[in-house]
């Protein structure tokens, strides 16, 4: 059974740092694409950051020199370092994950299948 968990939210003002995990586990195929979704309140999901299993990446534009998205095939953990943060950014932030890997790697949601439950990132001004 796949299982995403996902930590390292907080609160941080403008300007700072933070860097998210996902711990998964479960997958039985060698390549897989993985990404990190967020949501703010009344806005609809939407991709930040995907890597595929030969560590292809893909950004979205809000994001891009800012955001930095990595994985651990030892740890079987996913990253995403966030600097610069702003107050745009504060929103839930999910990880997910594909059992196929396509270059370059999507920030489509129908593309994933499976979602961890999210952790929250408040951005202050």
């Amino acid at each position: 059974q796949v299982q995403l968990v996902e930590s390292g939210g907080g609160s941080v003002q403008a300007g700072g740092s933070l860097r998210l995990s996902c711990a998964y586990s479960g997958y039985t195929v060698s390549t897989y694409s993985m990404a990190w979704f967020r949501q703010a309140p009344g806005k609809e999901r939407e991709g930040v950051a995907a890597i595929n299993s030969d560590g292809s990446t893909t950004y979205a534009d809000s994001v891009k020199g800012r955001f930095t998205i990595s994985k651990d095939n030892a740890k079987n953990t996913l990253y995403l370092q966030m600097n610069s943060l702003k107050s745009e950014d504060t929103a839930m932030y999910y990880c997910t994950a594909a059992p196929v890997s396509v270059s370059p790697p999507p920030l489509y949601e129908p593309f994933f299948g499976d979602w961890g439950q999210g952790t929250q990132v408040t951005v202050s001004s």
